[in-house]
């Protein structure tokens, strides 16, 4: 691979034909040379305790940083730790990832979403007080699609009514040199295998509070560690998918999967994904009360001091240029959002299906799922979260990054905006 390719790439194609080939969905951020060192790691020796101090000199954490296995691993270490009380209520960002609510429910609490404003992707403030009653406790935020949400208002709202913030930058890692916001509680930073700086898993947390984070260490340090084998199959598949992605192979992939009738969305998945879903919850929760293995660890210590910085800028950079090319900018969440670096590039249509065939019908694969998160479902007597729901209906993930061929953003911006047009017209006449 080059310099400027040498990130590894899958996605979807349609069953037109054989030979036809596909633009992924989404570049893993990735070297084949990135996966060989971790499988080299896989069968040396290493010591535990200087890989977690090189992470957490590398992150400028001090005395406040702590290596997981995964966001999930350390908000249940968390929520463990701060000892809350069973019906005690978390406010939550709309949008999430589901496990983050499984896992709140897990410890007997409520998870009480609030709903978001489409541009910004931040919670709304009127919302937070609405849902505020006597035993909420925490309030936990997301970061989504790359960006940053202004965490002053929330933050505010926090300390004014003596609840605990915490958030949630799986999704908008900028650097090892910036890691979590001071008005926060809890900063959580995930390198799972979609993430930008992908270390394949782990993550790193910022816990403000001594006396939690301490609680948190003794009780991850009686988990057992993650198998090496485990991190090894992992790396092997990526290696093996990633040399699969080019568009002619992968289209191949494809085909051959619509002809043996297999879910190629399903086989990618199960690559990319790190906790199978639908677990009964005691093997769910097994798996996340895990210390990464020191490969795992080595490998993340690796990414953050080859943290590639440029790319993150061309990225963010691509990203701001299809969106001028779009011909009605409300059609993209977030566009108002803070330092957007696009590790996603949402759009919403009224028409999704048809956009996402006309996309795969061109080449360029696009998918509604490209990542996991969801809208929180509400409890009982609790309003539903309107303006998530109706965006996340109507969302369609694209290929936007620095890799895509010029031409082939002309063609995606195209069909994006003849959809948008046409979405326009079927409500006029309704």
């Amino acid at each position: 691979m080059g310099s400027r390719d040498r990130e590894m790439s899958f996605g979807a194609q349609d069953d037109s034909g054989m030979g036809r080939g596909m633009y992924a969905r989404h570049r893993l951020d990735l070297s084949a040379g990135d996966v060989l060192f971790g499988v080299l790691s896989c069968g040396r020796f290493w010591r535990r305790e200087r890989l977690e101090a090189e992470i957490s000199s590398l992150c400028s954490l001090g005395d406040e940083g702590l290596v997981c296995l995964s966001v999930r691993s350390g908000w249940d270490l968390w929520l463990a730790a701060r000892g809350l009380r069973v019906g005690d209520e978390v406010l939550v960002s709309a949008v999430t990832h589901p496990d983050m609510v499984r896992i709140i429910r897990a410890h007997g609490l409520r998870a009480v979403p609030v709903d978001i404003d489409p541009e910004t992707l931040a919670v709304r403030p009127a919302m937070l007080e609405a849902a505020l009653t006597p035993r909420t406790r925490v309030v936990l935020v997301a970061h989504l699609f790359g960006g940053r949400m202004d965490l002053g208002p929330v933050a505010r709202f926090a300390k004014e009514r003596g609840l605990l913030l915490v958030e949630d930058c799986a999704q908008a890692f900028h650097g090892p040199e910036r890691m979590g916001d001071t008005v926060a509680d809890v900063s959580m930073y995930s390198f799972g295998t979609l993430k930008t700086s992908t270390a394949l898993g782990g993550a790193v947390l910022r816990v403000r509070d001594r006396e939690v984070l301490g609680r948190m260490r003794v009780a991850q340090a009686s988990y057992p560690s993650q198998r090496r084998a485990g991190y090894l199959k992992k790396l092997l598949k990526v290696l093996g998918l990633g040399a699969a992605s080019r568009p002619h192979p992968y289209g191949l992939l494809a085909w051959a999967c619509t002809k043996l009738g297999s879910d190629l969305d399903e086989l990618v998945n199960g690559v990319v994904r790190g906790f199978p879903p639908g677990e009964p919850e005691a093997t769910f929760l097994q798996r996340l009360r895990q210390r990464p293995s020191a490969p795992l660890l080595a490998m993340l210590s690796r990414r953050l001091r080859t943290f590639d910085r440029e790319r993150l800028a061309r990225r963010a950079s691509t990203g701001e240029r299809f969106l001028r090319r779009l011909r009605a900018g409300e059609l993209h969440p977030g566009r108002r959002s803070l330092e957007r670096t696009h590790w996603l590039f949402p759009v919403v249509v009224a028409d999704p299906e048809a956009l996402i065939e006309a996309l795969r019908g061109r080449g360029l694969d696009a998918s509604q799922a490209t990542s996991s998160i969801s809208v929180v479902g509400a409890p009982d007597g609790r309003s539903s979260p309107t303006e998530a729901s109706l965006m996340m209906s109507g969302v369609v993930f694209l290929p936007v990054y620095p890799e895509l061929p010029s031409q082939e953003f002309d063609v995606m911006a195209g069909l994006v905006n003849e959809c948008a047009v046409l979405g326009a017209a079927e409500r006029v006449a309704l």
